[in-house]
């Protein structure tokens, strides 16, 4: 689509099903960072590959040591490697290219969600948030796993959370959320009591917490990053969406953090963990359905952060809401009558994917409206057929009025054909390495099933033509065929060879036809004797009469 076609004024984001994607049951989606391929965890653990701009299928991961449902994949920052969590407690890494399996390591409890490292381009280092548990870096490499702390109580007592389904204080412990910050140096947690904790994760030290307005009742279910780092958002169980955003600069945050608890004196640990959370995170927006009050599926941000969007965790409805960042509800996006497990907004295009629970893909576009008046300032569009009149000139080679006007472009400036203009929407710099799209493998070529029926269908006709009875009747009235459209036939030594001619579509129907009503013998009605003469059918090669012609018609 010509972008200076399009209306400006229109909004930039999806707004109808523009085509769905099939293939297995598919349960939860993933982007690269350009958004050129689409990974799609499949119920019976295989991770397929999409070609999102041919649609096409690319490449198909699969462990047949793992025939269970996958949880969540990720990409790696530059879109070589793949990391997918399944329900058999797995984290398998891939080699995108070759398909080979890179690593694969076993937690304690199944991982809902995995996360590969983002500051490096060849990651081993991974974030899984198990079922029941706290969240844990695992390194793929050499299989060890470290616990994160997930309440702050943990730490200023001192010791780790003694049952694994509850707090030290008996609260019930629900699947935690956590993910990296854009260059990976700070994870961030977020727990029951509706607490964000900020960890380093090499030291698993909490350096600052933030409560949220929910308080204990706002569980946190879901927590990400937008694309560029500077907003975080969260889905809680009391319906509420937050955004807040980061008062940390985007490198160095540990360093930043570090800071911030050596300048403020606080005697208590806890209170100083919220002194200091103030001032790495600050509320910025809450999104909710104040009158039916749902809970959100899958929230996240468009790819340069202006929109927040979340499926309906409703049984039996696949709506999809659509937010700016001031909070007002721009669009409710309805698709068929089935409930949403996954969502994702493209890197770059304002496109929307969304998984249903049948295991189909939906992608949602948006409709665009042409407006050639943008395209042509002198462009004018009728709303109904105006009687014109020409110019005496208008369509002369050089015009007069054409002859005044002069071109404002310079023809001997040189046009760079080389530079890489960098790309609006991206989160970092441009890499040479980065897989953006895998080689087609092309397939052999395979003889063309219409060429065989072509090749049945002709020794049918040839077969049926031998044994109809006009051909007996020919034979014992010794009429003969005259085929006058064919070429002669070369007698090469006993052998009949035809002309090689594939025979049309109409012919064939109506040989198809004449084999299910088979010919009645021709009546002679008394008043003419005059003999009926073939009439040549150049389509199949055969003589038909003009009598049996008239059936066909």
């Amino acid at each position: 689509m010509n972008a200076s076609i399009i209306d400006p004024l229109q909004g930039d984001f999806p707004e109808v099903i523009e085509e769905y994607l099939e293939h297995g049951i598919m349960k939860c989606i993933a982007f690269n960072r350009r958004g050129t391929l689409l990974a799609a965890g499949c119920s019976d653990g295989r991770c397929i590959i999409w070609d999102f701009e041919t649609r096409g299928i690319a490449k198909e991961l699969r462990d047949r040591d793992c025939a269970v449902s996958v949880t969540s994949v990720c990409w790696s920052k530059y879109g070589h490697r793949i990391l997918v969590s399944a329900a058999d407690k797995s984290l398998t890494l891939w080699d995108v290219v070759s398909g080979e399996k890179i690593a694969r390591a076993f937690l304690p409890q199944t991982p809902l969600h995995a996360r590969l490292h983002p500051g490096s381009s060849m990651p081993s280092l991974c974030l899984a948030c198990p079922l029941s548990s706290a969240p844990v870096i695992v390194d793929l490499s050499t299989g060890n796993t470290t616990g994160l702390p997930f309440t702050v109580p943990d730490i200023a007592n001192g010791s780790a959370p003694s049952q694994r389904n509850k707090f030290p204080d008996g609260t019930p412990l629900t699947p935690p959320a956590a993910c990296f910050n854009k260059y990976g140096d700070l994870v961030y947690v977020g727990n029951s009591k509706g607490e964000i904790l900020i960890i380093d994760h090499k030291s698993t030290q909490v350096l600052a917490m933030i409560p949220t307005s929910g308080g204990a009742g706002a569980a946190i279910k879901n927590i990400l990053f937008s694309r560029n780092g500077q907003y975080l958002l969260t889905n809680s169980n009391d319906r509420i969406i937050r955004v807040y955003v980061n008062l940390l600069p985007l490198k160095d945050g540990l360093r930043a953090v570090e800071d911030l608890n050596k300048t403020i004196e606080e005697q208590d640990p806890v209170e100083k963990m919220k002194t200091v959370g103030s001032k790495c995170l600050e509320l910025f927006r809450e999104f909710q359905d104040s009158i039916t009050r749902m809970h959100w599926k899958a929230p996240c941000f468009s790819g340069d952060g202006e929109w927040v969007i979340a499926g309906s965790a409703s049984k039996g409805e696949h709506k999809i809401y659509i937010w700016d960042r001031d909070g007002h509800l721009v669009k409710i996006l309805e698709g068929p009558k089935e409930a949403m497990i996954d969502l994702a907004w493209h890197p770059v295009h304002p496109i929307i994917v969304s998984v249903s629970i049948t295991g189909l893909v939906y992608i949602w576009a948006k409709d665009y409206t042409e407006n050639w008046s943008a395209f042509a300032p002198d462009f004018k569009e009728l709303e109904e057929n105006e009687e014109y009149v020409e110019r005496e000139d208008e369509f002369d080679l050089m015009p007069e009025t054409e002859k005044v006007k002069e071109s404002g472009v310079n023809e001997d400036d040189e046009v760079d054909i080389v530079t890489v203009e960098k790309d609006a929407f991206s989160d970092s710099d441009m890499s040479q390495e980065e897989l953006c799209f895998l080689p087609a493998t092309p397939c052999p070529d395979v003889l063309d099933q219409q060429d065989k029926r072509v090749g049945s269908s002709s020794k049918l006709m040839d077969q049926n033509h031998s044994e109809s009875p006009l051909s007996e009747e020919d034979g014992q009235n010794g009429h003969a065929t005259n085929n006058t459209s064919s070429p002669p036939e070369e007698d090469t030594g006993g052998i009949q060879v035809k002309r090689k001619r594939k025979p049309s579509e109409k012919g064939l129907e109506l040989q198809a036809e004449k084999v299910r009503k088979p010919l009645k013998p021709l009546k002679s009605s008394g008043r003419s004797k005059t003999k009926t003469k073939p009439v040549v059918d150049q389509d199949f090669d055969n003589g038909v009469y003009e009598d049996d012609a008239s059936d066909y018609n």
